[in-house]
């Protein structure tokens, strides 16, 4: 009896196993070719910033031709043509972004001292989070835990800096931090506001000494007019902006910066 159970056991084992060959065989989803190649010279981050389920979900996008951009922030402008060359189309280069922390947090004074999770979305919840700037940074480096990129530097209870030469601009940062202080502007700007308060600027005096009041002495000295004043913030317009620097000396409170170079 247990020789004929092996045997039983072992036909049906051998069926089974043609059956699921045949199946495969039958059933089995032809990939193209280009999508492989394309997978290959993709990052592999699978950072999801593209907008789809990784690396292999924009590849099979494009293949099927879904997107008329790749929106893969990662990738270098080679990639992008040689993306192009395998698909046999062309494709828009767009302008480079770096996310940018726009706050000077450190300075701002505190509404109560925060003894929580240490998490800046958990804060927020606590009557907008510790620190008397609604807008400021929140300082307890939520955007270093999601950051897929080891771009952002943090030290505890300390406003957050964007490392330029790792960020990718994938905006992971953007999207979890609560205040809504970082933002994504072009990897060229080395001129930007470093402050996201909307208050009047007679608030913003008593509770922050490098924040922006809203004054319009920017506004008068820039020439090429890439600045305004909207909601109580002053606002550049990188496509006119020549980085001249000229706004970042005559602004009375250190709100404009440029970027450090080297």
């Amino acid at each position: 009896m247990a020789f004929l159970a092996v045997i039983t056991l072992g036909g049906l084992g051998l069926l089974f196993g043609f059956l699921l060959a045949v199946a495969g065989k039958k059933f089995a989803v032809k990939v193209d070719p280009r999508q492989e190649e394309v997978l290959k010279i993709l990052p592999g981050s699978n950072c999801g910033a593209c907008g789809f389920a990784g690396c292999s979900g924009m590849a099979e996008a494009l293949i099927r031709g879904e997107v008329a951009t790749i929106s893969c922030p990662v990738v270098s402008e080679e990639i992008i043509y040689r993306i192009g060359e395998i698909l046999g189309k062309k494709f828009e280069v767009k302008e480079k972004e770096i996310a940018r922390v726009m706050c000077q947090g450190d300075e701002c004074k505190l509404k109560y001292d925060y003894k929580g999770v240490e998490d800046c979305r958990a804060a927020h919840l606590l009557a907008g989070g510790h620190k008397a700037c609604s807008y400021a940074c929140l300082g307890l480096g939520s955007c270093k835990e999601v950051c897929p990129f080891d771009a952002i530097r943090w030290e505890k209870g300390k406003t957050p800096e964007i490392l330029m030469d790792k960020c990718t601009a994938c905006g992971k940062c953007v999207e979890v931090c609560p205040t809504k202080v970082i933002s994504l502007i072009p990897k060229k700007a080395e001129v930007y506001v470093k402050c996201n308060s909307l208050d009047k600027g007679a608030r913003v005096r008593k509770i922050c000494k490098l924040g922006c009041i809203a004054c319009g002495i920017c506004v008068k000295v820039c020439e090429p007019g890439a600045i305004k004043i909207e909601n109580n913030l002053a606002i550049i317009d990188y496509e006119k902006c020549t980085n001249c620097g000229i706004c970042v000396e005559k602004c009375p409170t250190k709100s404009i910066v440029m970027v450090m170079k080297g």
